[in-house]
């Protein structure tokens, strides 16, 4: 993990990790076990019924055996950066200064790697504590391009991972997010437009715009995250970087008629591109 004596500077230490620059300077604030074990199970509950509210929850937590009131529910689902999802009127309004950009998927037919790319963030649970993943996403192949892993929900960790994707993989025609403020941030969005990106963005709490990601997630959780109980950022990041791996390179898709996201990637890119 992190050493602050060594020679090696902290932004390179925290570039070889993978995680984000802010991360070095946040201290953070603890969290009871009590606590953490009522996200985790908000957590599962939001991927198996995405439409549930905190009241919601509150309620299936209650019929389960955990007593616990609605604002704390709130509380805990802001924390993590989730929401319910459904179609709704959008009546927020963003961040002074972040402009909201329209989604551009709707009707669009995506036939080949590049065309259109997607991001998102999740909460990770750890023994004691958590972190959060954001991952860039081939929308084409479901082949993940890049990751990181932070304690905080900062735009850092976002910038990072797009600046590995597009120096490895050049650049989408599109890339895709939700509404979230990392995404609508100037930094964010300016990274894109100054590589000549189109920005689109999911109407808010609408979860089918951006489906792919979310059955990423989906995967991710039940296939690696909730068999583990991760001791540390450094132990989550290789046992995920070992899972990201498989889901890359072995794990095969019913939607990509039983092809792995690389061979699905590779296949459809011009020859001297795939070499």
């Amino acid at each position: 993990m992190i050493d602050r004596g060594h020679a090696l500077p902290l932004a390179r230490q925290a570039e070889l990790l993978m995680l984000s620059r802010s991360s070095l300077y946040y201290a953070p604030r603890p969290v009871s076990a009590a606590d953490l074990a009522i996200m985790r199970r908000i957590d599962a509950l939001h991927l198996d019924y995405p439409f549930a509210g905190s009241r919601m929850l509150r309620d299936l937590l209650r019929g389960e055996g955990v007593v616990t009131g609605r604002e704390r529910v709130a509380a805990m689902m802001r924390r993590m950066g989730i929401e319910a999802l459904y179609r709704r009127p959008n009546t927020s309004k963003p961040a002074p200064g972040h402009k909201i950009y329209p989604y551009l998927l709707r009707g669009l037919a995506v036939k080949r790697p590049s065309q259109v790319w997607a991001m998102d963030i999740t909460y990770i649970p750890m023994a004691r504590g958590f972190v959060y993943l954001a991952a860039v996403v081939d929308w084409f192949s479901r082949r993940i391009l890049a990751w990181r892993l932070s304690i905080t929900m900062e735009v850092d960790f976002c910038l990072d991972a797009v600046e590995e994707a597009l120096a490895r993989h050049g650049r989408p025609e599109i890339f895709n997010t939700d509404q979230g403020s990392q995404f609508t941030s100037a930094a964010f969005t300016g990274l894109l437009t100054e590589n000549g990106i189109q920005i689109s963005m999911d109407g808010r709490g609408s979860w089918r715009d951006n489906v792919f990601v979310e059955r990423l997630w989906r995967s991710v959780k039940y296939e690696e995250v909730y068999l583990r109980a991760y001791d540390s950022v450094g132990e989550a990041r290789a046992s995920l970087g070992r899972y990201l791996d498989f889901y890359n390179r072995r794990r095969p898709h019913s939607s990509l008629d039983a092809r792995t996201p690389e061979q699905a990637y590779f296949a459809h890119l011009p020859q001297h591109v795939a070499a």
